[in-house]
C-alpha cells in the first residue's frame, strides 16, 4: 500500500482549503481495470471549505487561472504514484517477456542438440545458407522463412533434407508450436558451435512462408568475385560480410582443414592457392566462387585479416550470420 500526502502551502491572497492537509490512499491492482486512456481524465474530489476573507480582490481572471494551475497540480501529483506503479509493472512484464524467450531459445536447443553431430554440421549451416540466401532488399522477398522446405527438390539444393531435424520439431511442436525458420536458425548454430565455431544468440519468433520462394535468388558457385559483390550487394551484405560468411566453407567437404572444425584454416588456405599447382588433389580444393575471392584486392584485404587473427573472424561471421538469418524474416507479435 502507498500512501501519498499532500500539504500544499497557501499563497498570499488566494483562496485557502480548510484542510490542513490532504492524504489519498492508493492501492494498485496490474493489470489496471481502469483504460490507460482515461488516466488523463481521472478526477479526486474533496469536500472544502473556502476561506474567501483572505481573497483579496483583483483581476478575476488571474485568480481563475491561478486555480486552474494549483488543479492541474494537484491532480497530476496525485495521479502520479499510480503511474510510477504502472510503468514498474510494464517494465517487469518485458523482463519476464525477455526471460520468457531465453528458455524457449534453450529449449529448442536442448531438441536440436539430440540430433546435430559434427558430421550433419556442414549440411545444416548449408540449410540456413539456402533458406536466407533468397532474400532481395529491392522488393523485401525471400529470406530466412522456412521457405527451404517446399525447395528441397531444386537442384541447388540438392542433398538438403529436413528429416535431420523433422524429430526436433515435432516434439518442440508438442510443448509449444515452433517455426521450421526458428528450428533451422537454431540449427545451424549448434552446427557452428559443436565445430569449435563462435556461440551465437538468436532471436526467436519467425514464421514460416507457406509457398516456396522464387528461383535463381542463390549466387552460383562459378560466380567472380564481382558478381559475388553484386549480388550479396542486393542483399544487403558488404564485401567484408561476403567473406566472413563465405568462411563458413571452412567446414565440409570443400578441402579447407578439416571437415568438422570451425576455424579459420579456410581463408590460410585462400592464401596459399593449392589449385594454382599441377595435378593431385589441391586442384579440387574449393568452389571456382571461392578462388575467386583470393584474386579480388578488395576480398584479399579481409581473407589476410582472419587468416591473421581467428578472434576477429569469429566476432565477423557472428554479426555476419545473424544478420543473415533476420534478413527477411516474419516476426510474430
Amino acid at each position: 500500500m502507498i500512501s501519498t500526502f499532500f500539504n500544499p502551502a497557501p499563497p498570499c491572497n488566494v483562496a485557502v482549503v480548510s484542510s490542513s492537509f490532504l492524504r489519498f490512499k492508493f492501492i494498485p491492482k496490474f493489470p489496471a481495470t481502469v483504460p490507460l486512456s482515461s488516466l488523463s481524465t481521472v478526477s479526486f474530489r474533496a469536500k472544502t471549505t473556502v476561506n474567501r476573507s483572505l481573497c483579496a480582490p483583483g483581476d478575476a481572471s488571474v485568480q481563475t487561472d491561478f486555480c486552474l494551475l494549483k488543479k492541474r497540480e494537484f491532480v497530476f501529483s496525485a495521479a502520479l504514484p499510480f503511474l510510477l506503479i504502472l510503468h514498474e509493472s510494464v517494465e517487469g512484464f518485458k523482463a519476464e517477456a525477455a526471460e520468457l524467450d531465453k528458455r524457449e531459445v534453450e529449449r529448442i536447443r536442448e531438441e536440436v542438440r539430440k540430433v546435430v553431430t559434427k558430421g550433419r554440421a556442414p549440411g545444416l549451416l548449408r540449410l540456413v545458407f539456402h533458406d536466407a540466401g533468397t532474400f532481395e532488399t529491392n522488393d523485401t522477398s525471400g529470406g530466412m522463412n522456412g521457405s527451404i522446405i517446399h525447395e528441397l527438390d531444386r537442384p541447388e539444393n540438392k542433398g538438403l533434407k529436413k528429416s535431420i531435424l523433422q524429430e526436433a520439431k515435432s516434439t518442440l511442436d508438442l510443448i509449444r508450436p515452433v517455426s521450421w525458420a526458428d528450428v533451422i536458425v537454431v540449427a545451424g548454430a549448434e552446427a557452428v558451435s559443436i565445430c569449435g565455431g563462435p556461440s551465437i544468440a538468436v532471436d526467436l519468433g519467425r514464421l514460416d512462408s507457406e509457398k516456396p520462394d522464387l528461383e535463381g535468388k542463390l549466387p552460383e558457385e562459378s560466380l567472380d568475385a564481382v558478381g559475388l559483390k553484386q549480388i550479396f550487394s542486393r542483399k544487403g551484405f558488404s564485401t567484408r560480410e561476403l567473406v566472413a560468411l563465405s568462411g563458413a566453407h571452412t567446414i565440409g567437404g570443400k578441402g579447407f582443414g578439416s571437415p568438422v572444425v570451425f576455424d579459420n584454416a579456410y581463408f590460410k588456405i585462400l592464401l596459399e592457392k593449392p589449385w594454382s599447382s599441377n595435378g593431385g588433389m589441391s586442384s579440387m580444393i574449393g568452389l571456382p566462387s571461392d578462388r575467386a575471392l583470393a584474386d579480388d584486392d578488395e576480398c584479399l584485404r579481409w581473407i589476410k585479416e582472419y587468416a591473421k587473427d581467428q578472434n576477429v573472424f569469429f566476432e565477423d561471421f557472428q554479426n555476419a550470420y545473424i544478420k543473415l538469418v533476420n534478413s527477411g524474416a516474419k516476426w510474430r507479435s
